[in-house]
């Protein structure tokens, strides 16, 4: 959705090291804000992302409008059946959220048809949402995950960093190492205590917590008892003001 930064040009880097031609899309897509005022205030910058795209080698910049990808209008925008997975962690705070991913993400794919399609690893949910949709359209792209890009204290690279203020932005690395202290001491058995003890570091840093949970990697069911061998992740999502951030780290 622009903003480009390091995480995305690991992306393209990573396509162009795989592929012949490597195209890239800057769309903000309307359809997947539940908050219109975010929507709003989405970082912008596409002058700055169309010279960092071009040292960095991407073929093509597809800059799409909203006609575009909504030749109907976007009220006319199909439903997809995603399962669980459209309401649980991101879909039970943003309602609407995945349907909107998958009308933007089916749309350019049906323009451009890629080979490969490449995804941070940052979104996982909506990584797992992206899987589901190429099998439901029996797409033929195939979906590679890269690994989340961090900041020098940690903090996941995003867009919406540059919305935070600089006494935030000391304190948004504690939601990565609140993530850490689940993957430092989790046991088998109840997952809970885990949980409990990451949220409360941040709600000691000023966070607003809507969630932070521990799933099946493979999957994102959450897991309440955990068994010493199930895969897992753990997944956080909360508010430092009025700027919200996700990031998610694999356990075991």
């Amino acid at each position: 959705m622009g903003a480009l930064h390091s995480g995305h040009l690991a992306l393209v880097s990573r396509a162009r090291s795989e592929n012949q031609l490597v195209i890239c899309s800057i769309f903000v897509n309307p359809t997947q804000f539940n908050d219109p005022k975010d929507f709003e205030n989405y970082p912008s910058s596409v002058e700055n992302d169309i010279l960092v795209l071009e040292k960095i080698g991407c073929d093509v910049l597809f800059i799409p409008s909203v006609d575009d990808i909504y030749p109907k209008g976007i009220n006319s925008a199909r439903h997809y059946n995603l399962g669980t997975l459209e309401n649980m962690l991101e879909g039970k705070y943003r309602p609407g959220h995945f349907q909107g991913v998958c009308q933007v993400v089916n749309r350019l794919l049906e323009i451009v048809m890629p080979n490969t399609l490449y995804l941070g690893q940052k979104d996982l949910q909506q990584c797992q949402v992206l899987k589901k949709l190429v099998t439901l359209e029996n797409i033929k792209t195939e979906i590679v995950i890269c690994p989340t890009l961090r900041e020098p204290d940690g903090l996941a690279m995003s867009s919406r960093n540059l919305r935070l203020n600089e006494g935030d932005r000391k304190k948004a690395p504690a939601i990565y190492k609140a993530l850490l202290s689940i993957k430092n001491t989790i046991t088998m058995g109840d997952t809970t205590p885990f949980k409990k003890e990451a949220a409360g570091l941040l709600m000691n840093e000023g966070f607003n917590v809507d969630y932070v949970e521990i799933v099946n990697a493979a999957t994102l069911e959450i897991v309440q008892k955990w068994d010493g061998n199930t895969p897992l992740a753990a997944l956080a999502a909360a508010y430092l003001n009025e700027v919200r951030l996700i990031d998610n780290i694999i356990l075991k």
